[in-house]
């Protein structure tokens, strides 16, 4: 009987103890970036709203959060990320993958809107920084990407008996 209850007063405590840290953790989070960081940080709401309208009127596509910014899928793969100075990197784009060889063609050629983004940037995709290109500049390369990502799905699909 001791027993059960010193175990049980146990989980009791420790139960405590974890609630607490994850509270801890959700107010660190729930801060806003500028008060952590110390930078300001503008919505771009102007900018996500036409990444948004263009990635949207695509068939099929379909928008979700993800590492806390708009990404948008099609077929349940990502054609494009917008990204609001994330990191505090100074980009506000958005990520597409590119065909071969074009994302360094593009960087060479136009340094002040194309970049290549971390962690994809690896893979091909490369950044479009949105204050430089026209809204359809924009909706080229993003029905290129959207073309890109949804034609790999039709592909696999047709292999399968």
């Amino acid at each position: 009987m001791k027993r059960e209850k010193h175990l049980k007063r146990k989980d009791q405590n420790l139960a405590r103890k974890v609630a607490l840290v994850g509270l801890a953790e959700k107010k660190a989070w729930a801060t806003p970036k500028s008060t952590r960081s110390g930078a300001t940080e503008k919505p771009n709401c102007e900018q996500v709203e036409r990444v948004r309208r263009i990635c949207l009127a695509l068939p099929g596509a379909t928008e979700k959060s993800s590492h806390g910014e708009p990404t948008f899928f099609v077929s349940q793969r990502v054609f494009a990320m917008f990204s609001n100075n994330h990191h505090n990197d100074g980009h506000v784009a958005v990520t597409v993958p590119a065909e071969e060889g074009l994302q360094a063609e593009l960087i060479r050629n136009e340094p002040e809107k194309f970049y290549r983004p971390p962690y994809v940037g690896v893979k091909g995709w490369v950044g479009i920084e949105l204050a430089a290109v026209s809204d359809d500049e924009l909706g080229l390369h993003l029905s290129e990407a959207y073309r890109l990502i949804a034609g790999k799905g039709k592909r696999r699909d047709k292999c399968l008996p």
